[in-house]
């Protein structure tokens, strides 16, 4: 999988790309990123890449000429553009688990007050990672790289996401490690049984419990 990322921040990513889960899928080559500062496709004498917006209005608007020429250079029939806007459609993990399997993705962050209306054209889909405004589109993107980079075949074990949070609409299960007894806490004996069978029972129920008491929307 190729991930492309366009940003007027490029150092915003260096600890993104070299550290973790990330790192080690860069180097086993499962997901190739790059990290792609647009500002250097502004033909004008002293790349701009945003102006007044028509109509006036506070701040300033990304204006299309970088933009278009920045994905048209990079574009192939394979790559599915995805615009980073709270105006876009709520990221979910079933959204993960398809973009998961896509061979190249284009990543688009904007900054300031918004993209000109007509960059929409070149874009494929649009995503927002919550009801919340932030200062770019930069923290989002590295929400849905990472989301989807875990996904990817072989960058972790798939038993490690199958039983995860959100998949069958429910959270996960509640888990412990040692010791047994913590401060007076102690590990449900069920989890010590060494039945399988009531263990798989009893994380099923806590499963539908947490949901129930936490995230009632996703049982609906």
């Amino acid at each position: 999988m190729r991930i492309d990322i366009l940003t007027l921040f490029p150092g915003m990513y260096d600890g993104f790309l070299s550290e973790s889960i990330i790192k080690r899928a860069i180097e086993k080559k499962l997901v190739d990123i790059h990290i792609i500062d647009f500002r250097k496709y502004s033909k004008d004498p002293h790349h701009k890449v945003d102006d007044t917006p028509y109509g006036g209005g506070n701040g300033m608007v990304l204006t299309c000429q970088p933009i278009f020429d920045c994905i048209e250079a990079i574009k192939t029939d394979e790559s599915l553009v995805i615009m980073m806007t709270p105006d876009g459609k709520p990221y979910k993990q079933e959204m993960a688990y398809q973009l998961s399997k896509k061979k190249h993705i284009i990543l688009l962050c904007g900054h300031y007050e918004g993209f000109d209306e007509r960059i929409r054209s070149i874009v494929d889909l649009e995503i927002s990672i919550g009801d919340y405004i932030l200062t770019g589109g930069e923290l989002p993107s590295m929400v849905v790289a990472d989301s989807i980079i875990r996904l990817v075949d072989h960058v972790i074990e798939e038993g490690s996401h199958i039983n995860e949070s959100f998949n069958n609409h429910l959270l996960d299960y509640p888990t412990y490690t040692k010791p047994r007894e913590y401060k007076g806490m102690k590990v449900p004996e069920v989890l010590l049984s060494g039945d399988h069978k009531k263990i798989e029972e009893y994380r099923k129920k806590e499963s539908f419990k947490r949901t129930q008491e936490r995230r009632p929307d996703l049982l609906k």
